[in-house]
């Protein structure tokens, strides 16, 4: 990328890749946003225009920007030891604090911690963990790890496999091999039979996983992995009772089960952990973006004594337990994150995010009432809209259209940023320090853009 001025679009190399969702048209003929500050949580951009972050960047920023806690803690470890790594037996004071608060904080089938550089890498861990696991125990063919259509769970080759939405896995050969499987998305407003109740669409579901698990083989299928309620695949709580179903499942078959954290967790839907949410206790979670407040990249992957004790016993066999990152457990980010969790706990982020919850569903229930809106649905500070062309029937605006891209232009004009997501789904996921004024300040411009976006989309 060829920048000669920071504050100037005309400056950009019009290649720049830019996010699927994205409309290429005009990023063709306006070339990439380009913000240049944000306090709070709002940004400034090249143009001098402000506006609110209604997607907590990518679902990450909790406290918003310019938590000058955040800035020295970083100073602080950077000073005191600015680098040590985690590999042969060495550590450091503040990662081995971050380790015991992390799993202090985590559901209580969870016990040990082990930290990556992101979301992906997390679920990259995950997978190797569930396959070095079951190689421990002489299960050398249980190796299948179930996912489900339109999960998100990251961007390598091992997580983008289990991402299942076309634009990470059309043209990049994924899935890489037939270890991965998937299941239907548990969405009842798009995918549940006629007269099907939201009992009985989540029961369906759950037999759908029982059912591939003794079609495939128990002795091949290690581990079923989703987000407790899905995020970039359209956020999609999931029905009633299809949790606790799938881990019952899980158990009967002696499946791991992997919950993906990494949007959910730190308060997110209200609990904690989506996990505590959905009613379920994970054998693995994976966990990053709010864990330092995207501050500074940091992830890790969460494990139950069983499984690392069957790893712990298993690694002399080779040496050592060959999974490690140059910068997982980086002390300058562990610093950070753990400086999150204190302000979580000190400001009272859960109650914080409990008490806003009835405002935040009041006005997104609200959205339901623009006939361009479908559905409404979310969890905790996390909600989404779908767009449709017919209310009554159902049906979607025909891709060309670019229904969310669209309506996210109209938004932005009314000076709120949300997310386009597959499916025409809309995105809000507001830092979790959002006030009562803010959040009537993100509706209201998401009100004003679907009113304005109606006759650009009708036309």
């Amino acid at each position: 990328m060829n920048v000669q001025s920071p504050n100037s679009w005309d400056a950009i190399d019009k290649k720049t890749l830019v996010h699927p969702y994205t409309d290429l048209d005009a990023h063709a003929e306006r070339g990439p946003h380009i913000i240049t500050r944000a306090e709070g949580i709002r940004l400034y951009d090249a143009d001098g225009r402000s506006f609110i972050d209604g997607v907590a960047g990518l679902w990450c920023t909790s406290l918003g920007f310019g938590e000058e806690r955040l800035v020295q803690a970083a100073a602080k470890q950077m000073r005191e030891l600015s680098f040590s790594h985690v590999f042969s037996h060495r550590s450091n004071t503040t990662v081995i604090e971050l380790a015991e608060r992390l799993t202090e904080l985590a559901p209580d089938s969870i016990t040990r911690a082990f930290f990556v550089n992101s979301g992906s890498e997390a679920v990259d861990a995950a997978i190797q963990i569930v396959w070095y696991y079951n190689n421990a125990l002489g299960r050398h063919e249980k190796k299948k790890i179930i996912g489900r259509d339109r999960g998100y769970h990251g961007v390598t080759v091992a997580a983008g496999s289990l991402t299942a939405l076309p634009y990470k896995q059309n043209d990049f050969d994924l899935p890489v091999n037939d270890r991965f499987l998937k299941v239907s998305c548990p969405h009842y407003y798009r995918y549940a039979e006629a007269d099907e109740t939201e009992v009985e669409f989540g029961a369906r579901l759950a037999r759908e996983v029982e059912s591939l698990i003794l079609a495939e083989g128990p002795d091949t299928v290690a581990a079923f992995i989703g987000e407790p309620v899905m995020a970039a695949g359209g956020v999609i709580p999931p029905p009633e009772g299809y949790w606790p179903a799938v881990e019952k499942i899980c158990r009967k078959y002696d499946v791991l089960l992997i919950c993906d954290e990494v949007v959910n967790g730190f308060a997110r839907t209200g609990n904690m952990w989506g996990s505590e949410t959905v009613g379920v206790q994970p054998d693995i979670m994976t966990t990053a973006k709010q864990l330092s407040s995207a501050y500074l990249p940091i992830g890790a992957t969460l494990m139950s004594e069983k499984v690392y004790e069957v790893i712990a016993t298993h690694s002399p066999k080779n040496g050592i337990f060959g999974i490690g990152m140059t910068y997982g457990g980086h002390p300058v980010c562990a610093a950070v994150a753990l400086e999150t969790l204190k302000i979580y706990e000190e400001r009272d982020i859960l109650g914080h995010v409990r008490a806003l919850m009835p405002q935040f569903h009041e006005r997104l229930a609200r959205l339901g009432e623009f006939d361009l809106v479908g559905e409404t649905r979310g969890a905790g500070l996390l909600g989404a809209i779908e767009l449709v062309s017919d209310k009554e029937t159902r049906e979607q605006f025909p891709p060309a259209t670019k229904a969310a891209p669209t309506l996210y232009s109209h938004v932005f004009e009314q000076g709120v940023s949300c997310r386009p997501l597959p499916g025409d789904g809309f995105g809000i996921c507001p830092p979790l320090i959002v006030t009562a004024d803010e959040i009537d300040e993100i509706f209201d411009g998401i009100e004003a853009g679907l009113k304005t976006a109606r006759d650009a989309l009708r036309s």
